[in-house]
């Protein structure tokens, strides 16, 4: 088992905390948190080990999980890995291009490991329907939430657009050609509400839509490509596949049919792929633990970690 430490014990760091308890791939050494009170409170009530220093928490583990706010998680990836530790590190993997690349660096140079916490990649309804997801040519995201002060410190893009980003990135192979973009801030300093338009050099063209100031959550994402639509909605944790085929002769009489104009007849069928429940978040610890453990490649690497960041602060800067 690996000895892992969790810096940062707010409402996601106590999440992480329970999970990498509850794993068979960790040993939960204790956590660091800078609010001396806090961090006691939390040991007392959960009876994790609160440790006095950051130096005394990275000493003591082989693995460090980063679930600090986004401002703080350079310096702590710095020192962990300076210190031989590979690093679980929470989304977006930092504020800046310059931090991001020197994270990468200085792993590569240490000989350490990295994951980035881009849960979205382990949602079930995400899983079940990837493998059909093939080129697709046209893609549009919403995810709106309501208000809520966590993750207010930078702007929308990084807090929730980020996640589909990321997904946009992982399943479009092709580099980014353009970006529009536009925000506002209706009530932090930073915007609250966003829409980017990404272009790709293959031609897919991606349209997405993130608020964090709306009347209710939603977390969906739709997949155009030839001949099938896939629709994946990450907060229901249900996902639909409508494909069209050539229609048979003599299809049956509940058959979907479509006939265009040139007289060629589609049949339409939808595919409801079976959703395997599970907990994302100790998905992605334990998967890090797996590619520590068989030397493989993170499934969400600080390299796509950083792609993400760059394509988010290319949409920042086209406000």
């Amino acid at each position: 088992m690996l000895k892992v430490g969790v810096l940062g014990a707010g409402h996601l760091g106590k999440i992480h905390l329970k999970l990498l308890q509850q794993s068979e791939k960790y040993e939960l050494i204790g956590f660091y948190d800078p609010i001396f009170e806090y961090a006691q409170k939390v040991s007392n009530e959960f009876g994790y080990k609160s440790f006095n220093s950051i130096e005394e928490l990275i000493k003591s583990v082989d693995v460090i999980d980063i679930v600090t706010p986004t401002l703080h998680h350079f310096n702590c990836a710095k020192q962990a890995i300076e210190n031989g530790k590979h690093i679980f590190i929470e989304k977006p993997i930092t504020t800046t291009m310059e931090e991001a690349l020197s994270i990468m660096e200085l792993a590569k140079k240490h000989n350490v490991m990295g994951q980035v916490g881009h849960v979205e990649r382990f949602n079930p309804a995400f899983t079940a329907t990837r493998e059909f997801i093939n080129n697709p040519m046209f893609i549009e995201t919403h995810r709106l939430a309501e208000f809520n002060p966590r993750g207010t410190d930078v702007p929308v893009v990084l807090d929730l657009m980020i996640h589909d980003i990321d997904i946009i990135l992982s399943v479009v192979k092709s580099k980014v050609k353009e970006v529009y973009a536009n925000g506002v801030s209706i009530i932090s300093e930073t915007p609250d509400i966003a829409n980017a338009r990404i272009e790709f050099e293959n031609g897919c063209i991606a349209n997405l839509t993130s608020s964090r100031i709306s009347m209710k959550n939603m977390r969906k994402t739709r997949f155009f490509q030839k001949d099938s639509y896939i629709s994946v909605d990450f907060l229901e944790k249900k996902s639909e596949i409508v494909r069209m085929k050539n229609a048979p002769e003599q299809p049956d009489e509940f058959a979907m049919i479509l006939q265009n104009a040139e007289g060629v007849k589609k049949q339409i069928y939808f595919e409801n792929p079976k959703i395997e429940p599970n907990n994302a978040i100790l998905d992605e610890l334990n998967s890090f633990a797996n590619s520590i453990e068989n030397n493989t490649t993170p499934i969400v690497s600080l390299q796509q970690g950083t792609e993400a960041l760059r394509v988010a602060q290319m949409i920042i800067d086209s406000f």
